[in-house]
């Protein structure tokens, strides 16, 4: 089984972002809305994770 690429946090915001213009456009069908929650949640998640990292970082780089 393929591993699956993992999304920086410029991809998966972009990728919010596509989701949200969608949304707003009124292009997303009742069938994709569900799928597409749930995809933007583990987005979210992956960003929120992201960020937590970096601020780890910087607060070890700002302890120097």
């Amino acid at each position: 089984m393929a591993k699956k690429k993992e999304l920086s946090y410029t991809e998966a915001m972009a990728e919010i972002e596509q989701t949200l213009q969608r949304f707003r456009n009124e292009e997303l069908s009742v069938d994709e809305l569900s799928k597409c929650v749930k995809r933007t949640s583990e987005l979210i998640a992956t960003c929120k994770a992201e960020l937590r990292k970096v601020e780890e970082e910087v607060s070890e780089i700002l302890k120097e």
